[in-house]
């Protein structure tokens, strides 16, 4: 297939039942080789980060499409927060994806065919209460296997023990799905952008219990420092799409 098919050309639109951004924090120089041209670590003191979400979404379909021929699926994507001055001299902050699953066979062929987000399909599992949120996320020989419950019912007041966030306040500027998401086009050694615009945006601190994930266990993070639980973010009912991406050299 031609690589300019993967620059996201086709603007989306969606709507997010649910996200669950569990963002995971690396000393800078462990996230460092991660990173393309063109892209730097978004960081905090000396830890740069990972942000795990878990999303339930429905209604995906190419914009103008009506709602009710979009399609329904859960995601899981594993992005690094990057930063990216443009052309033009612009800072902005954004996310270069690694990998994500899906539960969708169609979702993980035509994300493949028109992304560079790198989807595999996965078995999922997810349980939702009025105060609980339990998600069990099955790949292919354990690569990204993930088993978490959060509960949902309430906001907390600081983040995680151990976090290297001092307050929520702090946190929340590394909460989860950012307005930009970035990628290397190494065929043209350009810089693809996509621009994301939300509604409803109010994540939750919470707290969670996270029993495994197996990506953290594997290439090219086996070996190294063991990531931290820097924050937990929920938050429901959000309509989404995606703009026409950019390049730039």
């Amino acid at each position: 297939m031609p690589y300019w098919l993967k620059r996201h050309v086709v603007p989306i639109t969606a709507h997010f039942d649910f996200t669950l951004a569990l963002t995971y924090a690396f000393p800078v120089a462990a996230l460092d080789p991660l990173i393309p041209p063109g892209l730097r670590l978004d960081t905090y003191e000396q830890w740069g980060f990972v942000a795990i979400a878990l999303v339930g979404t429905r209604q995906l379909r190419p914009r103008g499409i009506p709602a009710a021929l979009g399609c329904a699926f859960f995601l899981t994507g594993y992005r690094i927060f990057t930063r990216y001055r443009t052309v033009a001299g612009h800072e902005l902050r954004g996310l270069y994806i690694i990998r994500s699953d899906t539960d969708s066979q169609a979702m993980a062929i035509f994300g493949n065919l028109l992304t560079h987000y790198h989807y595999s399909v996965a078995r999922v599992s997810v349980q939702r209460s009025a105060t609980d949120l339990t998600i069990d996320v099955a790949t292919p020989s354990g690569i990204a296997d993930i088993r978490v419950r959060a509960r949902t019912a309430n906001a907390v007041e600081a983040p995680p023990v151990g976090s290297p966030f001092s307050s929520n306040r702090d946190a929340r500027r590394f909460a989860g799905p950012m307005p930009f998401t970035f990628d290397y086009e190494s065929e043209t050694q350009s810089i693809i952008r996509v621009e994301g615009v939300r509604h409803n945006w109010q994540p939750r601190p919470i707290s969670v219990d996270v029993e495994r994930v197996t990506f953290f266990d594997r290439p090219p993070f086996v070996g190294g420092p063991r990531p931290v639980l820097a924050s937990a973010y929920y938050l429901e009912d959000v309509p989404y799409h995606w703009r026409r991406s950019i390049r730039e050299p």
